[in-house]
This record gives structure tokens, C-alpha cells and sequence, in this order.
């Protein structure tokens, strides 16, 4: 991944997370590696755990952000959140998915898919 892309990577990131935390999400930890890939945002609320997979974008040239969250890509993040409940006797959890679409210094728009794999 370019420099580029991972400066827009971990703005989206950090947009992300504010979003969650203004939402009453506790923010557990981010960057989270497994042997299936990397947890973007792990968060808790209401007992439940959630895994967040962040898409962001600074133009719609491709389409919104997550029309790149491919099939493929949805079979890793499942295989990393059941990865890490095993490793940490999780029974309650998800996979949510935030696409935020905007530029650093902006005011972004975030779309955020509940429950979305």
C-alpha cells in the first residue's frame, strides 16, 4: 500500500473511531492482527463485541468505499473476528463495516452498515 493510502487508511481510521465513541461505543483497541488479517477497530457496546472494517475514500472516482469490501475480503474478516472470539471466549459479536468518503480536514461523510457480514 502506498504512503498515500495508508495516510487516508488511518484518517478514516480516526474518523471512525470518534464516530463509535460519540455513538457510546467503548473502543477496545485498533490494528488488531491475526493469522487471517487485521481487525481495523475493535469496539464493545451493549455487550456485544464488535469488529469494524473502515473503507475510506477521497473521491467517488470507484464508487463509494465500501464497494471494496469484496467477497474475499468479507471471508478474511470473518476468519479474523472468529480467530480472536476463540482466542477470547467471545460469545456476542459482529461485523460492522464504516465507509467514510471526504478528505482529512474536511467534514466527512461516514455511512456506517450495522451487522453487515
Amino acid at each position: 500500500m502506498s504512503g498515500r493510502n495508508q495516510k487516508i487508511g488511518a484518517w478514516g481510521e480516526s474518523v471512525a473511531t470518534k464516530y463509535l465513541k460519540e455513538r457510546g461505543y467503548n473502543l477496545i483497541a485498533r490494528n488488531v492482527r491475526t493469522p487471517y488479517g487485521e481487525i481495523d477497530i475493535l469496539a464493545e457496546k451493549d455487550g456485544i463485541t464488535v469488529f469494524v472494517e473502515v473503507k475510506a475514500r477521497t473521491t467517488s472516482t470507484f464508487g463509494p468505499p465500501e464497494v471494496s469490501v469484496t467477497l474475499r475480503k468479507q471471508e478474511h474478516m470473518i476468519a479474523a473476528a472468529e480467530h480472536y472470539t476463540q482466542e477470547n471466549e467471545i460469545d456476542h459479536w459482529q461485523i460492522d463495516v464504516i465507509a467514510v468518503e471526504g478528505k482529512p480536514n474536511t467534514n466527512p461523510k461516514i455511512t456506517h452498515f450495522e451487522n453487515a457480514i
